[in-house]
């Protein structure tokens, strides 16, 4: 007689993700969550409609999808949906025979040489320090669709894993958001859709330069002299290069674009951990003004003094004009997307809380966050130990810069509380925020090892 073992929310959050079409949660609440031990998932709803419970039995296909099998609806108690569940379990196992599905294997053995497989594509398939993100990177592959023909090669290779986990987080990210996919065409990455209202999405990310790959796990800190030298200029003008080459391939002129708000996904791999500082430089590119003159009153209030950038200088002399946004050239893109914590630690973090991995290793997040109390101009420091009591989503440490002279404006209704989203005042020059309870503007995981109790009081 099997045993209904729970689940966690998180758990389930995770591996139905994508089995979970995003409309249902307008009409039902989840409720509990329970395994076989083996290969069912069972889950119990409440009908917000109806006001009585339904239960659903899940099994992974041949792809390794989860998948509903059995569902009933109608029960007027709790107690009768988990006697349903517990019959279910016990009468056989459940496998869908889905011929046409095929199992995407982000971890098949390729032969690529070993000196061009990512570092830390090795740690995710070898070290139990990123156990977690290990399964929770195959969970979400198990429904991503491959267009290109070539994301398992990439996603191994020197050239590509950065930006295929990129990908892989930003496919989390609007799912989490309610938005389904359309993925019928090569480019751009995404066309998502939100009850009727469709956006084009093109990813691009910074990337580290191949020579610099073999000491990646020899990290050696920046000094401020040298992070504050290439905030700058050297920054900006990387934000800038790739934001330059994606609006020449002009996305919106093709069919599947046309008429559709179009947004720029880009993330900064071009240094370990350059994702925590090199924040403002992108804002500063976009709409071509700084913001680190400011002041305050006797009365206590915060004056920012908009300071106008005209151009960032290259190595070479030469110069690049700062306004992204303000250029008439760019009004087709109708947004920039950002998120300094879509990294490897991201999926480890994501997976740790729900339960996922060998737990053989202790987290411990540093965050700055951005700080709620009025008049403040300096952000809040914070740390926490990740476990299955942590509250992170994907959304967390999402910022939307919107072009304030887009010919079709992103909705920013399209989005919930928890993302950030920017918008440039054109007449006083400031970039007015509208910041989720939660926002780091940087984020720094300790992925530490645990000591066995027979070794904690031995002394070293």
């Amino acid at each position: 007689m099997k045993e209904l073992v729970p689940l966690s929310q998180k758990y389930f959050d995770l591996i139905a993700l994508f089995t979970r079409e995003p409309f249902v949660r307008l009409y039902i609440k989840e409720l509990e969550f329970y395994t076989d031990g083996g290969s069912l998932i069972g889950f119990i709803c409440l009908d917000l409609i109806d006001n009585n419970f339904s239960a659903g039995i899940l099994s992974r296909d041949k792809s390794m999808q989860y998948r509903a099998v059995n569902v009933a609806v109608d029960f007027l108690s709790i107690e009768d949906a988990r006697e349903w569940i517990s019959t279910s379990f016990n009468e056989n196992d459940i496998i869908i025979h889905d011929n046409q599905s095929e199992y995407f294997d982000l971890f098949e053995e390729l032969k690529n040489d070993d000196e061009h497989i990512h570092p830390h594509y090795k740690l995710l398939k070898e070290s139990d320090f990123f156990s977690s993100a290990k399964e929770t990177v195959k969970e979400i592959s198990y429904h991503y669709k491959d267009i290109d023909g070539n994301f398992i090669e990439q996603f191994q290779s020197l050239n590509g894993f950065d930006s295929r986990i990129f990908e892989l987080y930003l496919f989390c990210f609007f799912r989490e958001q309610l938005f389904s996919f359309k993925r019928e065409f090569e480019v751009p990455d995404f066309i998502i859709n939100k009850f009727g209202d469709e956006i084009a999405v093109e990813a691009v990310t910074i990337s580290r330069k191949i020579e610099n790959m073999k000491n990646i796990t020899n990290y050696q800190p920046k000094a401020f002299e040298e992070i504050t030298s290439d905030l700058e200029d050297n920054v900006p003008l990387m934000f800038g290069s790739v934001l330059f080459d994606k609006a020449k391939k002009k996305y919106w002129e093709k069919e599947n674009v046309r008429g559709k708000p179009f947004i720029i996904a880009v993330a900064d791999f071009h240094d370990t951990m350059s994702m925590t500082w090199t924040y403002n430089s992108l804002l500063e590119y976009l709409y071509g003004y700084r913001y680190d003159d400011y002041k305050h009153t006797e009365d206590g209030e915060l004056v920012i003094n908009p300071k106008r950038i005209n151009y960032f200088k290259k190595k070479n002399g030469t110069k690049i004009p700062a306004g992204f946004f303000l250029d008439e050239k760019n009004k087709n893109i109708s947004a920039v997307l950002f998120s300094s914590t879509a990294t490897l630690s991201k999926f480890n973090r994501m997976g740790r809380q729900a339960g996922m991995g060998s737990m053989s290793s202790i987290l411990i997040r540093h965050m700055i966050i951005y700080n709620h109390e009025k008049n403040a101009d300096k952000p809040n420091f914070v740390s926490y130990f990740v476990d299955e009591n942590s509250n992170e989503t994907w959304s967390e440490g999402v910022i939307i810069y919107h072009n304030p002279n887009a010919i079709h404006p992103l909705d920013p209704d399209l989005f919930d509380g928890t993302v950030a989203q920017c918008f440039f005042n054109v007449d006083n020059h400031l970039v007015e925020s509208e910041m989720p309870l939660i926002f780091p503007y940087a984020s720094y995981t300790q992925n530490l090892k645990t000591i066995e109790k027979s070794q904690r009081n031995k002394t070293v």
